[in-house]
């Protein structure tokens, strides 16, 4: 098997175009397991010729703890790629999770990678038993819960959390996993004997996460199965209410799927009442901002009159500007600080009124 096949050799405008003509309507789900795999390298080469054939796109981690996996696929193959995983005995019967909105175009590729961890979580497992988790609750008992008066908590990254939530929950201010669950650790250190109930996009963080508030000592630890995204299945099927508001992130092309008609976001740069996410479009900044149409007119689809500037130039230009400059979004992925971010952009139009540029060395790259 030629390794060096089994990976995506296009740029991303070539994909966007193939799979625009694609003409068949697809699919997008998620699923995880914990499970032990072995020559786990030899499994990606045969999931990644496998899947390939079925027209299979997205974002598949693998490590010897089990499989984390965001795809989209044609609809048609939905049955054929059921039973093929089913034929593996470690992946036998793993639950979907369906995508609640879904356009088509969440993934422009198929990338399956080896890590030493299908979450990216900053904890040493042998600390702890991983195995001793919460429990496990549907969407009716998960409401019944919080109608109760349980504690809920958010443990998803502030970004994710700044288009979408639960009524009361606890949000961490952290951009990070291992940083959302130290920050819930320290503020809940004084209920570890209250009902707490935990959350996120589909279920696989808060595994980890309710096994570490339990080996911390807190005795009555709840989990939502299947996450807000089965949630959201779960009370459209049932006529359940929801309790969750506004707009589900995800990690792929879409961002975001809306779960209510709820907004209970405000635009970072106008502070108007939106919650459409987005990248900046320069590149070398790529920062995750809450933009309203208005702005992402007057600001190009960038964060700011700086990145504007840049992202409007040639792309030759483009292109020997960024060379030696490291994308910004790699530190930190998201903008973390509205009120920071409105007094640059005043700063910024000041300064370009008066100088005609907030980039002088282009004057060297511009002929």
């Amino acid at each position: 098997m030629d390794a060096h096949r089994l990976r995506n050799l296009h740029r991303p405008d070539v994909l966007r175009t193939r799979l625009e003509r694609e003409g068949v309507p697809r699919t997008t789900l998620s699923f995880y397991r914990y499970v032990r795999l072995k020559d786990v390298q030899d499994l990606r080469h045969e999931l990644y010729s496998e899947w390939e054939a079925l027209g299979v796109l997205g974002r598949i981690y693998l490590s010897q703890e089990g499989i984390n996996a965001q795809v989209s696929l044609p609809t048609e193959n939905l049955e054929i790629f059921r039973t093929a995983l089913d034929a593996r005995t470690a992946f036998v019967n793993v639950p979907w999770k369906i995508a609640v909105e879904d356009d088509g175009k969440s993934f422009l590729k198929l990338a399956i990678k080896v890590k030493k961890k299908i979450v990216a979580d900053g904890l040493a497992d042998d600390a702890f038993d991983v195995t001793n988790v919460g429990t496990h609750l549907d969407a009716a008992a998960f409401n019944q819960k919080l109608e109760e008066g349980a504690l809920v908590v958010d443990m998803r990254n502030n970004y994710e959390s700044a288009i979408g939530y639960f009524e009361g929950a606890y949000l961490p201010k952290a951009d990070t996993f291992r940083g959302a669950i130290d920050e819930v650790l320290g503020e809940l250190h004084d209920k570890k004997n209250e009902p707490i109930l935990l959350y996120c996009t589909g279920g696989i963080r808060c595994e980890k996460a309710s096994a570490y508030l339990k080996h911390h000592g807190f005795a009555n630890v709840g989990q939502l199965h299947g996450g807000i995204i089965d949630y959201a299945r779960q009370i459209k099927a049932q006529g359940l209410a929801s309790k969750y508001k506004g707009q589900n992130f995800v990690f792929d092309e879409r961002l975001a799927e809306r779960i209510t008609d709820d907004v209970v976001s405000t635009c970072m740069q106008c502070g108007t009442k939106s919650d459409r996410i987005s990248n900046c479009h320069e590149v070398t900044c790529n920062m995750l901002i809450v933009q309203c149409e208005a702005c992402a007119e007057k600001y190009a689809e960038c964060c700011s009159p700086s990145c504007r500037e840049i992202h409007l130039l040639p792309e030759e230009v483009q292109r020997s500007w960024r060379k030696g400059r490291s994308t910004r979004s790699t530190k930190t992925k998201a903008i973390n600080d509205p009120e920071g971010l409105r007094k640059r952009i005043r700063e910024e139009e000041e300064l370009l009124a008066l100088n005609g540029t907030l980039h002088p060395e282009l004057t060297t790259l511009i002929p």
